[in-house]
């Protein structure tokens, strides 16, 4: 038996056996053409193709693993959409009237290597992307399907590393583990891993090397250890540690239909956050008490043209219906920043988290706001919605948005289509202005929703996605946690109910201070509902 280190980004055991993501090498050559202009026309289909294909995966890995881990698919998008990039690639076309696998090819050690030299960790981690999506680019050029691995039965996954594109399109039912030489806890492919709640191992270095494909293995995700052709007394102490898992997870089955209730009687909500309709399997099969988040987004970023009205009544009421008279937190539109549909024609802007984006957008773009707003309140006739308004900022932009709803409501009854007239509207506080005006924003509306990725990044001044500033993005922070419990006083003092929807919502070492402060409702991802249902109830 041969143990080899890593660190942890996933936990969870596994057994099987190994098989190495093997990746296509492209055997690029140069060679003269006689029309350049026609390689550039090659090189734009293949662009535009790959551009689609990223914006399929984007769609695929938020309905999968959430927005905030299919954010690098957006990345890769600009990038290929980066001027500086195809100025590149069809500069070498035409100057050198070279074919465009060469240019391609060119450009991306070019760019990797600039990439790879700058002082910046998170530039420099963007080295592998240029190569990653330029890998795409050569794919679709080459007529070469992607790499993977072959098994008929579910294998262990060991590569150097896995690139997010790489990672989203495996199929989750053929794999018990990752294992990679490369990698860190923050990487993208450990995020995704986590959220796929599949056991990952990174960092082991070059002691598993492709020698061991086909071989037999055990992984242990929460110590980071892999066990090459584990002997008897590792197996069985693995299986027990496995066992009192499976175990954990039967005892939380308790809790499964019973209130969210504290020893001493105070009722908490316990809600999920999902990204589209295909999620509902699971916030049913978790338990959930209601949809604390819908991000309506999805719609957007899967289409090509901005979704019709009835496409959007479709999926609400789909949702809606499911949850069988249960509240169901709708958000609206919050494109933006980095969430990008490319026939929204965004301007590019220097720092786009504080730019057009969410309400921005929807209140300077009134046509597509008052779409939404339309199939919002036709789905309300087939069950409890509730909408929510996101990156809230002054009552201004709340007097502007209730103009819109009356206008809306307004419309409905004159052609006499059914809805709710009595829609709860709620806003978003994730901004450091609208926990501050809480006081005043809070007798406008039914309900507010903290959404505390946002808030911490904000209040921080730390870019939440920056991974070289990551030991300064304290969530923790006094200064959080005070806007929080002064949104919370304005919202009870104007007799509303508050829920708190981002990452912190399930966060183990603030349950007891959320509920001092009287959170009426936490929103979490479905697989977490039971355990916070479990530590609630036995506080």
């Amino acid at each position: 038996m041969t143990v080899i280190h890593g660190k942890s980004a996933c936990t969870g055991i596994a057994f099987g056996k190994i098989r190495y993501f093997l990746r296509n090498a492209f055997q690029v050559e140069k060679h003269a053409v006689s029309d350049p202009e026609a390689e550039v026309k090659r090189f734009e289909a293949a662009r535009g193709q790959a551009v689609a294909e990223l914006a399929m995966l984007y769609a695929k890995a938020t309905k999968e693993v959430g927005e905030e881990n299919s954010l690098l698919f957006q990345i890769h998008q600009m990038m290929l959409e980066d001027l500086d990039y195809c100025e590149s690639v069809t500069g070498i076309i035409r100057e050198e009237k070279a074919n465009a696998e060469y240019a391609v090819n060119e450009t991306a050690k070019r760019f990797a290597e600039m990439f790879s030299n700058m002082d910046d960790e998170y530039m420099r981690g963007r080295a592998a992307d240029v190569q990653d999506v330029s890998r795409r680019v050569l794919g679709i050029l080459t007529g070469t399907t992607a790499g993977g691995f072959q098994s008929d039965e579910p294998v262990i996954i060991a590569a150097d590393d896995l690139a997010p594109s790489e990672t989203v399109q495996l199929d989750k039912k053929k794999i018990l583990a990752f294992v990679t030489a490369g990698g860190s806890e923050s990487s993208h492919t450990a995020i995704l891993a986590r959220t796929m709640g599949i056991p990952a191992i990174i960092g082991v270095g070059e002691a598993l090397n492709e020698g061991w494909d086909g071989r037999e293995a055990a992984v242990d995700g929460s110590t980071g250890e892999v066990y090459l052709e584990p002997d008897e007394d590792t197996v069985s102490r693995l299986r027990l540690k496995e066992k009192k898992d499976q175990e954990y997870r039967e005892l939380l089955e308790q809790y499964r239909g019973k209130e969210t209730v504290t020893r001493s009687g105070q009722r908490v909500l316990l809600y999920a956050n999902i990204g589209s309709p295909e999620d509902m399997e699971a916030v049913l099969a978790n338990d959930a008490e209601g949809i604390g988040l819908f991000r309506s987004e999805f719609l957007y970023l899967e289409s090509q043209d901005y979704p019709t009205e009835e496409e959007q009544f479709q999926a609400y009421k789909t949702v809606a219906e499911k949850m069988n008279g249960k509240r169901v937190v709708i958000r609206t539109l919050d494109i933006g920043a980095d969430k990008q549909a490319a026939y929204f024609h965004l301007p590019k802007e220097e720092n786009p988290a504080m730019g057009m984006r969410a309400i921005r957008l929807c209140l300077t773009r009134p046509e597509i706001f008052h779409t939404q707003l339309r199939a919002l309140y036709r789905a309300s006739a087939y069950g409890k919605i509730a909408i929510l308004f996101p990156m809230i900022t002054s009552v201004q932009e709340v007097r502007r948005i209730q103009k819109a709803v009356s206008e809306v409501k307004e419309e409905l009854s004159r052609e006499r289509i059914p809805f709710d007239p009595a829609v709860e509207l709620g806003l978003m506080i994730e901004t450091p202005a609208a926990a501050v005006i809480s006081d005043r924003l809070a007798p406008l509306v039914d309900f507010f929703s903290v959404g505390t990725n946002d808030l911490t990044q904000y209040t921080l001044a730390v870019d939440r996605q920056n991974e070289q500033a990551a030991e300064f993005c304290d969530k923790h922070h006094e200064a959080i946690l005070r806007l929080i419990e002064f949104a919370a006083k304005s919202a009870h003092e104007a007799g509303i109910w508050i829920g708190i929807c981002g990452e912190l919502g399930a966060d183990p070492e603030l349950t007891s201070t959320f509920l001092k402060m009287s959170i009426d409702e936490l929103s979490v991802s479905p697989s977490a509902i039971l355990p916070l249902r479990s530590r609630i109830c036995q506080s």
